[in-house]
């Protein structure tokens, strides 16, 4: 069998995506792993499938694996560029879509190049506490924006130590037990941040991530009294833009804005060991 295959960033955040809506192409953890690996692979920092909706609500849904093969409840970055693979290869011609994920259903607008998706919900928020880091302890703040992030304000983005912070709060007993992403975020004037990165199923830095942009932005927001909307400067860097509306100390209508660009298409052989 051969794998037909789209390459796609979403502000460097990439990802490998497929069409799947005949049901005939079964992918397994290791398979995912292997096509993402950056050497032995295409590589990518997830990968995606289009497969048909289940519910009524929906107009697609997806089926998404982050880099080691572990299921993906949701993706901003991930979002967008699925949008636009939708809009590609089905001849989607309205100006909007709908989809299923992990997370529920997401809707993504088009504007060019550009694409702007309505996050589900935020949970679980939680300000201020103090976790134990290598005899340190730390300030972080957390929420759920379709997957559990962490955000930790530093004054320096380039000097955060992402890699091996990031690492030591994702794994910590304060997040379990499934981890968390973490966020290190810099101020950089009113309703302006930037944010670095260490994502889980990556379990490294990525050069973008959306629903942690969407957390970092909503705790920005909350702790900094920023207004909507928050620009967000990434890694990678790309701007994107996180609006939302706040009702009684909650958010709700968040809805992130970015670009989501098409690198190449390939095929490769399958099954990949």
């Amino acid at each position: 069998m051969v794998l037909e295959f789209t390459k796609m960033s979403g502000a460097g955040n990439d990802f490998i995506l497929a069409d799947n809506r005949r049901g005939d192409l079964h992918l397994t953890p290791a398979q995912v792993e292997r096509l993402c690996h950056r050497q032995f692979g295409i590589g990518a920092d997830g990968l995606m499938l289009l497969v048909p909706a289940r519910g009524t609500e929906a107009d697609w849904a997806w089926q998404f694996w982050n880099s080691d093969g572990s299921d993906a409840a949701m993706c901003g970055n991930g979002a967008r560029c699925f949008a636009r693979y939708v809009q590609r290869v089905t001849g989607w011609s309205k100006p909007t879509v709908a989809f299923e994920t992990g997370a529920g259903v997401i809707r993504a607008g088009f504007e060019g190049e550009r694409v702007t998706v309505n996050l589900t919900a935020p949970g679980g928020l939680r300000l201020g506490d103090r976790v134990r880091v290598a005899d340190e302890e730390i300030e972080v703040h957390s929420v759920n924006t379709g997957v559990p992030h962490a955000v930790v304000f530093v004054p320096d983005a380039d000097r955060a130590l992402v890699q091996e912070r990031g690492r030591a709060l994702r794994f910590h007993p304060h997040f379990g037990p499934r981890g968390t992403n973490v966020n290190f975020v810099q101020i950089l004037g009113p309703q302006h941040i930037r944010v670095r990165t260490y994502e889980r199923g990556v379990e490294g830095e990525t050069l973008a991530c959306g629903t942690g942009v969407s957390a970092s932005a909503l705790i920005s927001a909350r702790v900094h009294h920023f207004p909507s909307p928050v620009r967000v400067q990434v890694q990678g860097g790309d701007e994107l833009r996180v609006a939302f509306e706040e009702n009684a100390g909650d958010f709700r209508d968040v809805r992130l804005n970015g670009p989501a660009t098409f690198v190449f298409e390939g095929r490769l052989p399958l099954p990949l060991a």
